[in-house]
C-alpha cells in the first residue's frame, strides 16, 4: 500500500501543507497526498464553480469547502499573531462574503486584431484570462463585461493593455477606462451611447492626459450610516457590502460608548460617518480627494466630524494629541501603521479598534501596542475577497 501524508492546513499563498511541512499545490486539509504527488481527496474539498479556476488569478481557493475556507481565514490571523508572540483573548470565527458580492474590481483588457480579452490576470502572470464566467462579481458588474469587450474593439489600441475599473455605487455602476484612444466625434458619441444604454453612474476615461469624466448624470454617492458621500472617481470602498457591515459592526462594538473618537486613515468616511451619531469624531486622511469628500459630507449633513488632511506616515498623531480621545479607530493600508502604533503605545487612549487588510502588519503593530500596555481583547477575521488568500480583520485593544 502506498504511504500517504495528511494535509493539515493551507499556507498563506494557498498551498496545502502536510504535518511535516511539505507544500502541495491544490491540497486541502483532510486530503492525503501520495509520495508521487497524487492527491487523494478528503472531506473538505468543493467543486470549483468557475470554468476559469486554476488559470485566473482572481481566485485561489474555489476548491476548498465553506467550513475549511472559514478556518483558513481565521488561521491566517492566528498564525500571524503567533509569529509575533501576541496573545489574543479571542479570535472569533471568520465571516465570509457570499459569492457574487464583489462590488469593485480592477481588470485588464487587451486587444489583438478585432478580439479583446478582458478579465483578471492569470496567477503570477501578465496573461489575461478572458472572463466568460465569474462567481465573484456582482451580477451588475459582470453584465458589463461583454458590452465592454465590444466597445474596446473600437477604442483600445492594439496590444496595449487597458485598465478597466468597475465599482457599484448608489446610482449604478462606475466604469473607468485607462489607456484607451477615443478620438473624433464618432468615438465620443459611442462612449456617450454606451454610458446611457447601461445607465452608468459615472463613465470616465484616461487617454494619457489624465482622467476625464464623460458621463455623470448626478453626483455618484454611497451611504455610510445615514450620511451620503459624493465620491471622487473610483474612491476606495470595502469590496463587499457584507464585509463593510461586518467591519463597521466590529468597530462599533470595540469603541462602545466612547464620547470622542479619532478615525485615522479615515478614507471617505466608512467608519467616521457610520459611528458619528451622538459623539464627536476627528477624522484624518492623507489622500486629498478622499478627505475633501468626507469633509463635504459632514458639513452638508451637520455631522460632528472634524477633518484634517494629514499624512499619518510622516506625521502621526503624537501621544499628547491622542490622549484627548476615548477611542481611536485605525484603518491603515496593507503596510500597517507602525509609526502611529508607536505613538498609540505611548498614549493613554482606553480603546483602539484596529481594522487591517494584512494580518502580518497587524500582528507587527499589535506587538508594539501590547508592549505599550494594551491587551488584544478579540479579533474578528473577515474574508471579503472570497476564495482568495487575502484576509481582513478588526481587533479591539484596551488598557
Amino acid at each position: 500500500m502506498t504511504e500517504t501524508a495528511l494535509i493539515t492546513r493551507i499556507a498563506a499563498r494557498g498551498d496545502g501543507v502536510t504535518a511535516d511541512g511539505r507544500h502541495v499545490a491544490g491540497g486541502v486539509p483532510g486530503d492525503r497526498v501520495r509520495g508521487d504527488g497524487i492527491i487523494i481527496p478528503g472531506p473538505n474539498r468543493a467543486e470549483p464553480l468557475c470554468r476559469h479556476f486554476g488559470k485566473c488569478g482572481g481566485c485561489e481557493l474555489q476548491h476548498v469547502a465553506e467550513g475549511a475556507l472559514a478556518d483558513f481565514v481565521r488561521d491566517r490571523v492566528v498564525g500571524a499573531l503567533a509569529a509575533q508572540d501576541v496573545a489574543a483573548g479571542n479570535v472569533l470565527p471568520a465571516m465570509l462574503s457570499p459569492p457574487q458580492s464583489r462590488r469593485r474590481a480592477g481588470l485588464t483588457a487587451l486587444r489583438t486584431g478585432k478580439q479583446v480579452a478582458i478579465g483578471f490576470n492569470a496567477a503570477q502572470s501578465n496573461q489575461i484570462v478572458d472572463m466568460r464566467d465569474c462567481p465573484l462579481l456582482l451580477p451588475e458588474l459582470f453584465a458589463l463585461i461583454a458590452p465592454l469587450r465590444e466597445l474596446l474593439t473600437e477604442i483600445a489600441q492594439p496590444r496595449r493593455p487597458v485598465k478597466v475599473k468597475l465599482q457599484m455605487l448608489d446610482q449604478g455602476v462606475e466604469v473607468i477606462l485607462e489607456g484607451v484612444k477615443a478620438e473624433g466625434l464618432d468615438a465620443a458619441m459611442a462612449l456617450q451611447d454606451f454610458a446611457s444604454a447601461h445607465k452608468l453612474a459615472r463613465f470616465a476615461v484616461d487617454q494619457g492626459y489624465g482622467l476625464e469624466t464623460l458621463w455623470q448624470p448626478e453626483p455618484p454617492t454611497v451611504c455610510f450610516g445615514d450620511v451620503t458621500v459624493e465620491l471622487p472617481a473610483f474612491s476606495f470602498l470595502q469590496p463587499t457590502t457584507m464585509g463593510q457591515a461586518a467591519l463597521v459592526d466590529a468597530v462599533t462594538r470595540a469603541i462602545g460608548d466612547a464620547g470622542a473618537v479619532a478615525d485615522l486613515f479615515a478614507g471617505v468616511g466608512t467608519f467616521a460617518l457610520s459611528i458619528q451619531k451622538g459623539r464627536k469624531v476627528y477624522a484624518a486622511e492623507g489622500a486629498r480627494d478622499a478627505i475633501a469628500a468626507l469633509t463635504a459630507a459632514a458639513n452638508r449633513t451637520g455631522a460632528l466630524v472634524a477633518t484634517e488632511h494629514r499624512d499619518l506616515f510622516r506625521r502621526p498623531l503624537i501621544a499628547a494629541e491622542l490622549n484627548r480621545f476615548g477611542a481611536v479607530i485605525l484603518d491603515p493600508p496593507r503596510a500597517g501603521a507602525e509609526e502611529q502604533a508607536v505613538q498609540l503605545a505611548a498614549s493613554e487612549v482606553p480603546v483602539i479598534a484596529y481594522v487591517s487588510c494584512n494580518p502580518a502588519s497587524f500582528a507587527r503593530d499589535a506587538k508594539l501596542l501590547v508592549a505599550g500596555g494594551y491587551t488584544l481583547d478579540w479579533v474578528q477575521p473577515v474574508g471579503q475577497f472570497r476564495w482568495s488568500t487575502h484576509v481582513e480583520l478588526a481587533g479591539r485593544f484596551s488598557r
